[in-house]
């Protein structure tokens, strides 16, 4: 298939290429799209050398799917043009996660909502993907009635800009304002501040995390709370999230879903101090659980430890895992040829 890689040259974007090719994803075109400051320059997919287009020179070339990580504004604007020559968008920003006329997808958990009339997916933010995961299928047989959630959030998520402070702030170099992605450092630091803060305190990923979930389990009853806090990881999300279900389990039972979760890899051996962390989850595809035990001050509650790959599972490899699913179910429309 001819894929578009939109935004190939920042840091997602680098990984859904990565992605693409472990997967072995049938692209028989690649067509890697970036700003114009970006335009002429190489990069190599495959083994072999691309020079990256611009946005009107992509659409010209009608691609089966166009996988985005540009950023709101820049989908907001283009993917619905992309759309019209009949390319399927796999959308990373948050443009489009809450338009009601978009899906918001986790192939775990509601690919089977996707139809060959979906022409802009939204790919869910990358703390909401990983605990989605881990939720689906306690909330198909018991319901959850309400979720605790904090996060501990690599500064890769912020992008480039914050792994060269990181990386600045621990190597001793000086950086000025107009360099720093955060209003602090992140070095040897921890920022309760994902985000911008909005009208009710909590910051936008805070608010993802809300929002994101109920749309993507179907349940606009879960009550939800979160704070997301930025930490010095270099890759790797990691959430302590609390769990009140609607119903009386066994711990046993919450065990065996989770074995049972495509996607979902269990850690969980305290004898031998096996939980799961976000060192050892990097470059990895599965979303990964452990510290699974009840919590005694509320009934019918857990707590969960959930640790996966930002950059992957949190978001490139959702992202691939949309366009697999619509290839092997053969939802992708034909586009619309060249002499239309």
């Amino acid at each position: 298939m001819k894929v578009a890689v939109v935004g190939v040259t920042g840091l997602v974007g680098t990984v859904m290429c990565r992605v693409l090719e472990e997967r072995n994803f049938p692209v028989s075109e690649f067509i890697p799209v970036a700003s114009e400051r970006s335009v002429g320059k190489k990069v190599i997919f495959q083994g072999k050398e691309h020079t990256i287009i611009g946005m009107e020179t992509a659409i010209a070339a009608r691609p089966d799917v166009a996988i985005f990580s540009a950023g709101g504004s820049t989908s907001k604007t283009w993917a619905p043009k992309f759309a019209e020559v009949g390319t399927v968008v796999i959308d990373n920003s948050s443009a489009w996660r809450m338009d009601p006329e978009k899906k918001l997808i986790v192939p775990e958990v509601n690919a089977d909502a996707l139809t060959p009339e979906d022409k802009i997916i939204a790919n869910p933010n990358c703390s909401t993907i990983q605990m989605v995961v881990a939720l689906t299928g306690m909330h198909k047989k018991y319901g959850i009635r309400r979720l605790v959630i904090s996060t501990y959030q690599s500064f890769t998520g912020t992008g480039v800009k914050a792994v060269h402070q990181y990386e600045s702030e621990r190597d001793g170099k000086e950086l000025d304002a107009t360099e720093m992605a955060y209003h602090y450092p992140i070095f040897e630091n921890c920022l309760p501040h994902c985000d911008i803060f909005l009208d009710n305190d909590y910051t936008k990923e805070e608010m993802k995390l809300v929002h994101e979930t109920r749309k993507i389990l179907g349940d606009d009853k879960i009550g939800i709370t979160a704070t997301a806090v930025r930490v010095p990881v270099h890759g790797g999300h990691s959430e302590a999230v609390n769990v009140e279900l609607r119903q009386a389990f066994e711990i046993g039972d919450i065990r065996q879903l989770l074995a049972e979760t495509p996607g979902v890899v269990i850690e969980d051996d305290l004898e031998n101090n096996r939980y799961p962390m976000p060192r050892f989850a990097k470059n990895k595809d599965e979303v990964f659980v452990g510290r699974i035990r009840r919590d005694d001050s509320i009934e019918n509650g857990l707590n969960l430890w959930i640790v996966a790959d930002n950059l992957r599972k949190g978001a490139a490899t959702n992202a691939v895992q949309i366009a697999e699913y619509m290839m092997e179910n053969q939802l992708l429309p034909t586009p619309v040829s060249a002499e239309a």
